[in-house]
């Protein structure tokens, strides 16, 4: 398991480009039969990929739970969601079986000892994206299709902002501890995501940029208003983003991202706001 430890905003001035895509950027989520887990600690939280090709994939293939959680199974005291950004799949959860299709997505309440990946064609192969916060308490495992999401359409035509917010774990939706996790898909001609920006003191968040047209890619935004940088972003790579950072993309096309988010509330607007004429 990938292990990134928190970075300060002081010393983040100084990066380099190699070491903000070291520190920030996942970029390899998804190889055959195989979990890549990175775990960070900015909320201790963690973003996996998993895509099962030739055989059933558990969720803690290739990880020794007791040494990274100090735990017997990984949701022992944790929460997880799931969004397919591949083929059609399926995952067994303590032995119930959901279906999902691409952009579907499945909350899995803590204390679910057994988790497993399936792809129904292995040519056109699952690819399950995560991420897993802590959790004190257990809800319901609950499985969403972008019908169940609440949409929150924003943005314009002129400002190329134009994108549709669906919220699925999100307090308006289901209950969970803390994790809140949705899906922003851009409007063909639109480029830009969560401009004006804003930080979460409360909270971080993670994006995974996906559906990034070949030869194309997306200029994420981060670093404290007064003091951007940016990282160059491909297909299906995710970016963690602490909460002194702004978490904005502009991409040379249309595109779609998950955002997740975790820490001290679920308030989907607690956000302190930077104008863009302040953003330096």
């Amino acid at each position: 398991m990938d292990i990134r430890y928190s970075a300060n905003q002081k010393d983040f001035k100084r990066y380099t480009t190699e070491e903000t895509r070291a520190e920030f950027l996942i970029e390899n989520l998804y190889r055959d039969d195989e979990v890549v887990a990175v775990y960070s600690h900015v909320d201790r939280m963690v973003t996996l990929g998993c895509k099962p090709v030739n055989e059933a994939v558990p969720l803690d293939k290739g990880i020794d739970c007791m040494k990274n959680f100090g735990t017997a199974y990984i949701l022992e005291r944790r929460e997880i969601g799931i969004f397919n950004i591949g083929g059609a799949g399926s995952i067994e959860a303590d032995g119930e079986t959901f279906h999902l299709d691409f952009q579907d997505c499945l909350y899995i309440t803590k204390g679910t000892k057994s988790v497993v990946f399936k792809s129904d064609d292995a040519k056109a192969p699952a690819k399950f994206y995560m991420v897993s916060a802590p959790a004190h308490k257990a809800c319901k495992t609950t499985f969403l299709s972008m019908a169940d999401a609440k949409k929150k359409p924003l943005g314009d035509e002129a400002t190329a902002n134009k994108r549709v917010i669906n919220q699925f774990i999100h307090p308006d939706v289901l209950e969970t501890c803390q994790l809140s996790m949705g899906l922003t898909q851009l409007a063909p001609g639109s480029v830009w995501n969560t401009m004006p920006a804003h930080t979460h003191e409360r909270r971080m968040e993670i994006y995974t940029y996906f559906n990034i047209p070949e030869g194309q890619a997306v200029f994420h935004m981060m670093g404290e208003g007064n003091q951007t940088r940016h990282i160059l972003v491909q297909n299906e790579q995710a970016v963690i983003s602490p909460s002194w950072s702004i978490h904005a993309g502009c991409g040379t096309s249309a595109y779609t991202f998950i955002w997740a988010m975790g820490g001290e509330n679920q308030t989907f607007d607690d956000m302190d706001h930077i104008a863009i004429g302040d953003l330096r």
